[in-house]
């Protein structure tokens, strides 16, 4: 019997792919959403996690790039797998370290279109419509030291139609994400488990 696998999620919004995450699991088995970690005192992601009975921590920048209290946080929760949805701040050196291949991100573009420092949330959305994009969608792809430049795991396409906006171009990835990102998090982690043995 595999040990049970544990991931924390990274978040600094409202949370809905936080949401959408933790009631995917919650039946599983195998993998289990530990804890979520907010940059933001304020995310409504926090309110969403611990409705749902998962504990919640807000870390600062000085808190974030801490090693002895990040790793004592990781250990405390058997952190195996960290997942970013929507989170704004950069990953420090030493946590990419200690998860080699190991943290996951949903970025809203098909990178490397629209992605890298500054690109994200709305921003991605405006950017696309003044470009006159025919298409968008998602990207999963592990986190390295470059900001939206690790190994590309998956992305879908949506249309974006000429009458598109930004907002109307947020909620169809929105709708991709909430769609393929838990789904898409369990078989990276059940590959790699798998790998490993």
């Amino acid at each position: 019997m595999p040990k049970q696998t544990n991931i924390a999620i990274f978040v600094s919004g409202s949370g809905t792919n936080c949401e959408n995450i933790i009631r995917y699991f919650a039946q599983d088995e195998h993998i289990k959403v530990a804890l979520v970690v907010s940059s933001r005192r304020d995310a409504y992601a926090l309110v969403r996690a611990q409705r749902l009975g998962v504990d919640t921590m807000v870390v600062d920048k000085s808190l974030l790039a801490d090693e002895g209290y990040m790793h004592q946080v990781f250990d405390r929760y058997g952190i195996d797998y960290i997942i970013l949805a929507g989170f704004l701040m950069m990953i420090p050196h030493h946590i990419i370290a200690r998860y080699p291949k190991q943290i996951m991100n949903i970025h809203p573009s098909l990178l490397p279109k629209y992605g890298g420092r500054g690109m994200y949330g709305h921003r991605v959305h405006e950017a696309v419509c003044a470009n006159g994009e025919t298409e968008t969608g998602i990207t999963i792809h592990l986190v390295s030291e470059v900001c939206d430049g690790g190994e590309i795991l998956f992305q879908s396409k949506v249309a974006v139609d000429p009458n598109d906006n930004p907002d109307s171009v947020e909620a169809k990835v929105h709708a991709l994400e909430h769609l393929h990102f838990p789904s898409q998090i369990k078989e990276y982690i059940l590959k790699s488990q798998n790998k490993a043995l």
